[in-house]
């Protein structure tokens, strides 16, 4: 069997699952769910040994400590995919949601009624728990999902997969409602952006390469998971021991995730004063320092910035500084620059936070507090299928209502149109 023929007899597959899926009552799907966690902590030695798999592959590759990083699965992280798993059960079950529901002159009642997409494509890289993460909302949506990871991390993606399959086999669901694409041949991400007769929808997570590619050569509707070039501006009304606490946070804590700091603006009136803070404790931490002529000038350490550096997302331990004049400057500048992932302000100036939250155009604005919280769980939607910095049909961190789509209901009782 060819990849083409493979990619569609998974589609077909899917296409049925997606059927049943979206007349299955919430509490069986929250019983596949439970079943997936009970399974996940059963197996944890063999997730463990998948996974250290693909970690021996990728040392030998040379992959940074970084994608290395996200790649590891250890017990926190099974321990948080299992954590997924009981919270997306917890929460209440968009499909079959009726609202927004109109009485018109003639008595008829139209509404709208949530539903699934149907069956959803995500092609991704790296971080494995991506398949948890997408198989557990896709599930409870009532969508099927065709799921393509990166090689990097085949062996621990084929795992995860397989034993989600297995919990919902036991919940008396298809088999079809979460597949992995079981090669590593990237053929088979061609097929999967054809497969217009079983496919809805494609979520691309990974580098710019990958998302262009996604973009370009799709004949599916697309929901693009961007570059995090996340911005964090510090005006000259912020607390300056605050601001270094979540600065450091959003930079260090796990810098090679998409809503890790990358960008710094200061206002000039508080540069000197903040950088003789926190260019040490950057510094300490191994954070490396590109700055404009300004910055240098105020902390030496610093090294000159390129142009590319203000639209770069490092994932590393790198931070570009630059001083800005004023507010407006600051806001055109991320508009500019930015990714429109995550920015943020730290500022003791309600009327400029609104105007911030107002003026710049990301899917995640924030105000004093870190980047870091640019996150589905930490949103409570237990996990996320993605960030979509696209403005259509979904924005920011993607939940199982953003899985959704609606259909319009009329309930009459024998009008007729005249």
């Amino acid at each position: 069997m060819d990849i083409s023929e493979m990619v569609d007899k998974m589609g077909e597959k899917a296409r049925e699952a997606g059927r049943r899926l979206a007349s299955i009552k919430p509490e069986v799907k929250n019983r596949a769910l439970g079943y997936m966690g009970e399974i996940f902590n059963a197996q944890r030695e063999r997730i463990k040994n998948e996974n250290h798999k693909d970690l021996v592959s990728g040392e030998e590759k040379g992959l940074s400590k970084a994608m290395l990083d996200r790649l590891l699965l250890n017990d926190k992280r099974i321990d948080d995919m299992i954590a997924a798993f009981k919270t997306v059960i917890s929460l209440e079950d968009p499909v079959g949601e009726i609202y927004d529901v109109k009485t018109r002159p003639n008595g008829l009642k139209i509404g709208r009624m949530r539903c699934p997409i149907g069956v959803i494509g995500i092609i991704y890289e790296s971080r494995p728990n991506v398949t948890a993460d997408a198989g557990c909302l896709c599930l409870k949506s009532g969508n099927a999902v065709i799921l393509r990871g990166g090689s990097e991390a085949f062996h621990s993606n084929s795992i995860l997969a397989q034993l989600m399959t297995e919990g919902c086999i036991k919940a008396g669901l298809p088999e079809g409602c979460v597949q992995l694409i079981p090669t590593t041949d990237r053929a088979a991400v061609d097929a999967l952006l054809k497969a217009t007769r079983w496919v809805d929808l494609i979520i691309p997570r990974g580098g710019t390469a990958l998302i262009e590619k996604v973009t370009q050569d799709s004949l599916i509707p697309v929901i693009k998971h961007y570059n995090g070039n996340c911005f964090i501006y510090v005006d000259e009304t912020a607390d300056m021991e605050e601001a270094v606490k979540i600065i450091m946070n959003a930079k260090t804590q796990r810098p090679g995730v998409c809503n890790a700091l990358e960008t710094l603006l200061i206002q000039s009136d508080t540069a000197k004063d903040l950088l003789k803070k926190l260019a040490p404790a950057l510094l300490e931490k191994g954070v490396e320092i590109r700055g404009d002529q300004e910055v240098c000038r105020l902390a030496p350490e610093a090294i000159p910035a390129k142009e590319s550096d203000w639209e770069e997302e490092y994932l590393a331990l790198i931070l570009a500084v630059k001083v800005v004049e004023s507010f407006d400057e600051a806001v055109i500048f991320i508009n500019r620059h930015g990714s429109h992932h995550t920015d943020a302000i730290l500022t003791k100036d309600h009327a400029r936070a609104m105007e911030f939250l107002s003026s710049v155009d990301s899917a995640c604005v924030l105000v004093n507090c870190s980047t870091r919280f640019s996150d589905g769980g930490e949103f409570g939607m237990g996990c996320e299928i993605g960030i979509s910095t696209d403005k259509l049909h979904a924005r920011g961190p993607m939940g199982l209502k953003e899985l959704t789509t609606y259909k319009f209901i009329v309930l009459g009782d024998g009008q007729i149109r005249v």
